[in-house]
């Protein structure tokens, strides 16, 4: 690690360099707000989805990252309580979802996943969201077999001096407010950016009226420090705080602590020759401070618990951006990362040592190649390499003496991908054709917070191998637009969980094991312009998972989905309702799953009806209003986690979803 704190200033220095480079256009951050609530994100380019999340959007606007995501098709959600849900794409969960902050990783320290990534993003605070599906890509870190998720912000660039200004306040049924607020000041030379969100709830109740334990209040800061000598270089500095509390209605346990503190750095150089189009250079430290205890946000019991994980998460990751020929793009580069997690408990804890319990390390060196092979054709290929490196520090696990103790692990893993695309010359259509490969190694809540079938530790599990096929096509006219993509995968050693059902496990606790598995599926958009004025679009998702060694069902598949949309915009007022509609789930298998929840049983279909409008009466204000479930449906998603006993509160196998939903968002965009 220290070798690429000083790599990456030389990096920066050499790049300065190169000063007299022609200029070339960066996209600014737009303050323009958009005229319409949107309802379903459109896959615009093979397998990627961009999606602004400054847009108004239907249902509820989001609170956090997995709050947003479950609106994009293919996406899921495992329901915690009112925040901090685990994002499941095509059925996949946990480290299988590659997951970035502005290039940065971030990971959790609750062995429970009370904070997946997402739970410290509030998607308003990014400029833009992308998702790319499935193992076809090496540049964004190992281990993408679901895909990858970009939160970004955009460097902005200014030809003179500049203040920009855009905030939202909303408000909600069950005592929801948020308030977001992201002021940018620069010149030629440089800008300023501080952004700030705050984000608070009380429990929701379900369409029966029963209260769920699912409160929470969140805030975070943001700044930013960024110098532009010329139009292309840029060197940022880059400071985040945050912190928050949250009740969980799956667990004898909430959050009472989430704070995080990041530090990033970040450079980019570019035009600097024919053969050279950009360097970048970025490199980070997160810290986790987590706490989660059963009295702080419950009454009081009897007996008082508390831990106290923490995690540091440090990287950097350098590349390169090449134009070998005229048809010929090549990104080249290599990245690390490296993550302490420690551990301490009981309510005196703020006098007691942090004791280690698990270190990862990876050190990665990727390429990814895009040929045109003609006008209307191209190839997009890529290779990476990863040595992995895992310590096990517990001495005890349970009061036993751990039988992998002071074990480290060492291994090197291969990625691939290439994907065939094609425009079809006299229709607006784009086909693609990819194939992937990807190897995974084991995360911290598969190695170190689970047993094996036979052990008391799981450390000695293999790492999970994926090959996958996508398919896909897209068609774009004025009127009409199209995209269908479909996979088929298998997976050898897919890392399951399961609780209580073989030997050699503690009865209440879970188990990591190897087995093979199966998984198909895909999804479907379609937006459709009746008039200038109206349009209506749908969307369609669906996964089904065999789990090929136990000849069951592969658990914690999401059943089949639909949404169907109706939308009116004449650039002041918009309206529209939103019919979403889930079939029923009677593929599943008891007790197995994923880090994050085991199947519980199978789930009926629901229909849930939203309606939404807006208004935007002058340029650069936008108010939006919606009611989410206006019926006041009772219902549970299939990927939630059992609901617990939490002393005030009703008992429910899964926890309901929350009932009629009313909500009001007034947004504000300043040059």
């Amino acid at each position: 690690m220290l070798k690429l704190f000083i790599l990456t200033p030389l990096a920066c220095a050499i790049g300065v360099l190169f000063n007299n480079a022609v200029a070339q256009t960066v996209p600014e951050p737009s303050s323009q707000l958009p005229e319409v609530v949107i309802t379903a994100a459109k896959m615009s380019l093979p397998l990627t989805i961009v999606t602004d999340p400054k847009a108004p959007r239907q249902p509820v606007p989001a609170h956090d990252g997995a709050d947003y995501l479950k609106t994009i098709p293919g996406f899921s959600v495992i329901r915690k309580g009112g925040t901090d849900g685990d994002p499941v794409l095509r059925g996949m969960a946990g480290s299988r979802l590659n997951i970035l902050l502005d290039g940065q990783q971030i990971l959790g320290g609750c062995g429970g996943r009370m904070d997946p990534p997402t739970a410290y993003v509030f998607p308003e605070a990014y400029d833009r969201i992308t998702v790319l599906k499935g193992p076809q890509t090496v540049l964004y870190g190992a281990g993408n077999s679901a895909g990858t998720v970009l939160f970004e912000r955009t460097p902005p660039r200014f030809t003179a001096t500049e203040v920009k200004f855009n905030g939202s306040l909303m408000v909600s049924s069950f005592g929801r407010h948020d308030e977001v607020a992201d002021v940018l000041y620069g010149n030629q030379n440089l800008y300023l950016r501080a952004g700030a969100t705050h984000s608070q709830a009380d429990d929701y109740k379900d369409g029966d009226g029963r209260s769920v334990h699912s409160h929470y209040a969140r805030w975070s800061t943001n700044a930013a420090l960024g110098l532009t000598p010329d139009a292309n270089t840029l060197l940022e500095l880059s400071l985040a705080r945050s912190d928050g509390e949250a009740a969980y209605a799956d667990r004898g346990m909430d959050g009472a602590r989430f704070a995080r503190e990041n530090v990033g750095f970040k450079f980019e150089k570019r035009n600097i020759s024919p053969l050279i189009e950009k360097l970048e250079a970025n490199i980070y430290r997160n810290y986790i401070d987590h706490v989660m205890d059963n009295y702080s946000l419950r009454p009081m019991p009897k007996m008082q618990m508390l831990s106290n994980p923490d995690r540091t998460t440090s990287g950097a990751r350098m590349a390169a951006t090449l134009r070998l020929a005229e048809a010929d793009q090549l990104t080249v580069g290599t990245d690390v990362q490296e993550n302490v997690h420690t551990f301490r408990s009981g309510t005196m804890y703020r006098s007691m040592p942090r004791v280690e319990d698990a270190s990862f390390r990876n050190f990665g060196l990727f390429g990814e190649l895009t040929h045109q092979l003609a006008d209307d054709d191209r190839v997009i290929a890529g290779l990476r390499a990863d040595r992995w490196h895992a310590a096990d520090s517990r001495a005890k696990i349970a009061a036993q003496t751990n039988p992998t103790a002071n074990t480290e692990r060492n291994q090197t893993l291969k990625s691939g991908f290439a994907r065939y695309e094609r425009d079809l010359g006299n229709q607006p259509v784009t086909l693609f054709a990819g194939i992937g490969h990807t190897e995974r190694f084991p995360d911290y809540w598969e190695l170190i917070s689970k047993e094996s079938a036979d052990s008391l530790s799981a450390f000695n599990a293999r790492a999970e191998k994926t090959n996958q096929i996508d398919i896909g096509a897209i068609y774009q006219s004025d009127a009409l637009h199209v995209s269908v993509s479909g996979f088929y995968s298998k997976v050898d050693d897919f890392l399951l969980t399961q609780s209580q059902i073989v030997k050699g496990a503690r009865k209440g606790l879970t188990i990591t094991r190897n087995i093979d598995a199966t998984t198909w599926g895909g999804e479907l958009g379609v937006t459709y312009a009746l008039n200038p004025l109206w349009k209506v679009d749908g969307t369609l998702a669906y996964v089904r998972g065999d789990n090929d060694t136990d000849s069951t069902a592969l658990a914690q598949m999401p059943p089949l989905e639909v949404r169907l949309g109706l939308n009116y915009d004449d650039k002041t007022w918009s309206f529209g309702p939103l019919l979403r509609l889930v079939a029923k789930q009677d593929r599943f298998d008891i007790n197995k799953g994923n880090i994050v929840g085991q199947d519980l049983g199978g789930t009926p279909g629901f229909a849930v009806f939203s309606v939404n409008g807006g208004w935007k009466p002058k340029k650069g204000v936008l108010l939006s209003a919606g009611i989410d479930n206006l019926f006041d449906k009772t219902y549970a998603e299939h990927l939630s986690r059992n609901g617990a006993m939490v002393a005030g509160y009703t008992q429910t196998m899964r926890i309901n979803e929350p009932g009629r939903t009313l909500w009001l968002k007034a947004q504000i965009a300043l040059d």
